[in-house]
């Protein structure tokens, strides 16, 4: 019997993002493309989704195009207000010109409340529409710090991502 080999010509890289966003009484809270109800939201120049902006960062670090800054400052009126699902299509389109597309995304929320579990799946949902990935490659958790830090006093929230880009 002859062995057969295949040659698969695949390469992948992988990306980390991070952002954060200070909270406050009366702002709207979207985290993943979905407004979750709460009395504190995001201060930002856009809507402050943190955890688009965590996969935007690791989108763009993984394929050595810079940050999200680079690419939509928060110094532009074209980003003020700007809905975040936005950044992370123009984000996937960069990538794509240089052959990539996401593999999958794995990322984590930090917040002391509210609770968001029963957000999570809408949240996979709707990065599932954006991204075209299967709901089964995006992974969201959820977690607080115990009540330490600016985040356990329920001034801030932050998002870590990370990202496998495969070439197309």
């Amino acid at each position: 019997m002859a062995a057969v080999f295949i040659y698969i010509d695949m390469k992948i890289k992988v990306g980390n993002g991070y952002d954060v966003h200070k909270l406050e009484d009366g702002e709207s809270l979207v985290l993943g493309g979905i407004f979750i109800p709460h009395t504190k939201g995001t201060i930002a120049h856009s809507d402050g989704d943190v955890l688009i902006h965590a996969i935007c960062d690791a989108i763009l670090g993984a394929a050595a195009l810079g940050d999200i800054g680079t690419h939509f400052p928060d110094s532009s009126d074209k980003y003020k207000n700007i809905d975040s699902s936005k950044l992370l299509l123009s984000t996937i389109e960069k990538i794509r010109s240089k052959g990539f597309k996401i593999g999958n995304i794995d990322s984590i929320v930090c917040l002391q409340k509210p609770k968001i579990g029963k957000y999570i799946s809408d949240m996979r949902t709707k990065l599932s529409s954006i991204t075209g990935l299967n709901i089964d490659d995006i992974s969201i958790k959820a977690t607080t710090t115990e009540k330490l830090g600016f985040i356990g006093r329920e001034e801030g929230i932050s998002a870590y991502s990370v990202v496998l880009l495969e070439t197309l």
